[in-house]
């Protein structure tokens, strides 16, 4: 490999760029989620006073920040393996290369408590 810093930053872009793209998956899970409160909220306004549940947009919220959280974790490890086989000369000095991991892990366990919170709320939209 070459001895520069920039495959690294590379790295961490691509990583930058999944994250990303996992957390707009998961606030997707949560709007759709967050859907059947609105059509509940709709057919009280039409004064419809069947109780109306709407499980499958909780369920189907919970599998998008699911899915959002396990994206953002696998590509977490996969950046940590990546960068584990980088040599010190493409390792950016005073530079904290773990962070980015840490931190995508975090946002990783986040999502997995949102998804969780769906889970609970998915047969009670309120």
């Amino acid at each position: 490999m070459n001895n520069d810093p920039r495959v690294y930053f590379a790295a961490e872009r691509t990583l930058l760029a999944w994250v990303r793209t996992g957390i707009a998956i998961m606030a997707m899970g949560f709007v759709i989620s967050r859907f059947g409160l609105f059509l509940a909220l709709q057919a009280f306004e039409m004064h419809l006073h069947a109780t109306v549940s709407h499980p499958v947009s909780g369920m189907l919220g919970f599998a998008f920040a699911a899915l959002g959280a396990t994206l953002i974790a696998i590509a977490a490890v996969h950046h940590a393996r990546y960068t584990a086989t980088l040599g010190p000369a493409e390792l950016p000095p005073a530079y904290p290369v773990r962070m980015a991991t840490w931190l995508a892990l975090l946002m990783a366990a986040l999502g997995a408590v949102l998804a969780g919170y769906l889970l609970l709320s998915a047969g009670n939209p309120v």
